[in-house]
C-alpha cells in the first residue's frame, strides 16, 4: 500500500508536470544525467557586476581542487565583505561548482558578499571523508586569504544545497571539532545529512517518480559510502550521526513538506536547540526536494529565497539593500 505523502503546492505541481522524473538512479543513467546537471555560469554572470577569478587548492591526497571566486567588481566600499562559501547539490554523484550559483550569487547582489565556490571530487569516483575533505580545503584557503580576498573572517557564511548541504553541515562539524576556521553562520538547504534513509518522509517518496527519491537516495549514499559498514560511516560525512551538535554556528534550514529529507532536516534543528544553539527552521507547505531551485519564478520559491536571504541579513547585521 502507498504510503500518504503531503500534496504538492498547486503552482509547483503544475509546473512539475512538464518535467521527466525518475525514480532510482543506476551507473548507467547517471552518466546521462551528469552532463545535464549544471548550467553554463556565464548566462548567469551577464549584466552583473561581478569579477571572475578561478583558483585550485589542494586535497590532502594532493589532488587538485578548483574554486571559483566571484566578488563584486571594485567600489569604492571601505569595510571588508562578508564571504559566501558555496557547495553544491548533486546527490554527492553529480553537479559542479556552478550548480545552483544563482542563490548566492543573489547575496553577492544583497550584500556585496564575496561568493567562492568549491568543486569537489563526486562519487563513486571519490568516497568516504574526500568530498567533505575537499570543502574543508577550499576552506581553509578562504581564511587564510581573507585579507586578499577583501573578505571579514569573522564574517564567513557556509551554505549548501542537497548534497552541499550536508557537506556544508559536515565542514562546520569538522571545523568546530578542529578548532579552525570561524564560520559566522551555515545555510543548510534541503540538506543530505542522514545515510541512514529510515525517515517517515523517505518511505513516503518511494516506488515512484520524483525529483529525489529514496531509492535515488540511496544509490547516492551508496555511492559515497562505498563498503563502509553503518558503525564506520564518520559524522563528517553523514552530520546526522553527530551526537553532539552544540557550539555550532547559528544555522539556517529549510526544507519542503513532500520531500525525502524533511525529517531528518526538521530533527537536526530540534538537536541544534536541544544543545542549546541558535537555528532557524523553515518547512514549506507543498514544497518537493529543490523546489526553489529548479522553478524560482514560483511565488512559493520566490517567498523561500527571500526568507533566507531576510534571515541571512540579520545574521550579516547589514541592510538588505546594502
Amino acid at each position: 500500500m502507498t504510503t500518504a505523502r503531503p500534496t504538492l503546492d498547486p503552482e509547483l505541481h503544475e509546473l512539475l508536470a512538464d518535467m521527466p522524473l525518475m525514480s532510482q538512479l543506476s551507473q548507467e543513467a547517471l552518466a546521462q544525467v551528469r552532463p545535464f546537471s549544471s548550467m553554463p555560469v556565464e548566462t548567469l554572470l551577464e549584466g552583473r557586476a561581478i569579477d571572475r577569478r578561478e583558483v585550485t587548492v589542494s586535497a590532502p591526497d594532493g589532488t587538485p581542487i578548483p574554486l571559483s571566486v566571484f566578488s563584486p567588481t571594485k567600489t569604492d566600499r571601505t569595510s571588508a565583505a562578508p564571504c559566501v562559501y558555496w557547495m553544491h547539490g548533486g546527490g554527492m554523484v553529480m553537479g559542479d561548482r556552478f550548480s545552483q550559483i544563482d542563490i548566492p550569487l543573489e547575496w553577492l547582489d544583497e550584500f556585496g558578499a564575496v561568493v567562492v565556490s568549491v568543486d569537489y571530487r563526486l562519487a563513486p569516483e571519490a568516497t568516504g571523508t574526500a568530498l567533505v575533505d575537499d570543502c574543508y580545503q577550499g576552506l581553509l584557503w578562504i581564511a587564510e586569504h581573507a585579507a586578499e580576498l577583501g573578505i571579514d573572517p569573522a564574517r564567513i557564511i557556509v551554505a549548501g544545497a542537497s548534497a552541499g548541504g550536508g557537506l556544508a553541515a559536515g565542514v562546520t562539524l569538522l571545523a568546530r571539532d578542529l578548532g579552525t576556521p570561524t564560520i559566522a553562520a551555515q545555510v543548510l538547504i534541503g540538506p543530505m545529512l542522514d545515510h541512514r534513509n529510515t525517515s517517515a518522509s523517505s518511505r513516503q517518496f518511494s516506488g515512484g517518480p520524483g525529483v529525489w527519491t529514496r531509492e535515488m537516495n540511496e544509490f547516492g549514499w551508496r555511492c559515497l559510502l562505498g563498503d563502509l559498514a553503518d558503525d564506520e560511516v564518520p559524522v563528517y560525512v553523514s552530520p546526522a550521526l553527530a551526537d553532539d551538535l552544540s557550539g555550532l554556528p547559528t544555522t539556517y534550514i529549510d526544507t519542503g513538506s513532500a520531500e525525502v529529507f524533511r525529517d531528518e532536516d526538521t530533527d537536526y534543528a530540534t538537536r541544534i536547540w536541544a544543545a542549546g544553539g541558535q537555528a532557524e527552521l523553515h518547512v514549506w507547505a507543498g514544497g518537493f526536494h529543490g523546489f526553489d531551485a529548479l522553478y524560482p519564478q514560483a511565488l512559493i520559491s520566490a517567498t523561500a529565497r527571500r526568507t533566507r536571504t531576510d534571515w541571512l541579513a540579520r545574521v550579516l547585521h547589514t541592510n538588505p539593500t546594502a
